[in-house]
């Protein structure tokens, strides 16, 4: 009777071990056929390795053509020592003077008052625009006293074509009376007294203390701060700033010549936009050259002013000026 029940027992544990013995082999089989699914051939992995390659080799080109892009029209210079610098910029000094001889300020006036109130004036428009609007306003109110007297709104329209008419009329009026009050209506020869009048700030003053006084002084503009950073004579964006790396540069006998000549080649040349780099006469003293136009064809049509056959800002230039001077404008207002 014992012997019955062991049969089946025994029956159990050889199917058991029966499928295990499939299931171990089915186990084994898999990575067999899963190792030889994935497995490359010598050739294959060649073949990747060269593709992998070719990818990044053209990814690298991209980024170096990228980079290389400018080199084309401006090539690279190199680091550039504080005495070089400074040889490099007198240098460029040089070749303006001899290509402006005849640099000047570019506002019309005949008096140290005129030249205050014409740069003022000169706020966000052009000095040819002030140069048209000035000699019916000098007309009517010459001096401090007559400027001080004058109504606003007289004042408004005599130098409405000069754009934002109303703060600089009141710049005008506060100025005219602070002459007449506090200097017996004389425009002050110092830059500390001028600096506190109405309307007047650094720029200002040198430009009225280096062309009516005679006293050297850098006149940073937007031309000459925009040539200055160009030139790589400073990196600086605040005016007073660029002022102060500027004048370590050149002798003080040169500041005021030195606005003169970098302003004169801003308006002419070396242009916001788009410089005539390619008609530019100090081309390889520049780090900038190639921001602009390098066709020498195309550049020469950029020009501006008498170097490109156009009337000149000032209605009544000097004498050795080569240009046309700039056409009058009807007065905004009768005479009175």
């Amino acid at each position: 009777m014992n012997a019955t029940p062991e049969k089946p027992a025994a029956k159990k544990a050889v199917a058991k071990k029966a499928a295990a013995k499939r299931t171990g082999a089915a186990v084994e089989q898999a990575p067999a056929k899963k190792t030889a699914a994935g497995k490359t051939t010598p050739a294959k992995r060649a073949t990747a390795k060269k593709t992998t390659a070719k990818k990044t080799t053209a990814q690298k080109a991209a980024k170096t053509a990228a980079g290389k892009a400018p080199a084309k029209t401006a090539p690279a210079r190199k680091p550039e020592s504080r005495v070089a610098m400074v040889r490099r910029a007198r240098r460029i000094n040089r070749e303006l003077a001899e290509l402006y001889p005849y640099a000047h300020p570019e506002l019309d006036f005949t008096n140290p008052f005129e030249l205050l109130v014409a740069t003022v004036l000169s706020a966000q428009t052009t000095d040819l625009r002030v140069n048209q609007t000035t000699p019916h306003l000098f007309a009517v109110c010459p001096t401090p006293e007559d400027m001080a007297a004058m109504p606003p709104e007289k004042l408004e329209e005599l130098i409405r074509p000069t754009g934002f008419f109303r703060a600089k009329t009141k710049s005008l009026l506060g100025l005219s009376a602070a002459l007449r009050d506090r200097f017996g209506g004389e425009v002050p020869g110092r830059l500390e007294d001028l600096v506190t009048l109405p309307g007047v700030g650094r720029k200002t003053a040198n430009v009225v203390l280096g062309n009516a006084f005679g006293v050297p002084g850098i006149t940073v503009d937007t031309h000459f701060g925009r040539l200055a950073r160009r030139f790589g004579w400073t990196t600086a964006e605040d005016a007073e700033k660029v002022e102060a790396d500027v004048a370590a540069i050149f002798p003080k006998s040169e500041w005021t010549m030195l606005s003169h000549r970098v302003v004169f080649h801003g308006r002419r040349v070396c242009h916001s936009r788009k410089p005539a780099c390619g008609a530019c006469a100090i081309a390889p003293l520049c780090p900038a050259y190639g921001e602009g136009e390098t066709d020498p064809e195309k550049a020469r049509k950029l020009l501006k002013y008498e170097l490109g056959g156009q009337p000149g800002q000032r209605l009544k230039p000097p004498a050795d000026y080569p240009g046309r001077p700039a056409p009058p404008m009807t007065p905004p207002v009768a005479a009175s």
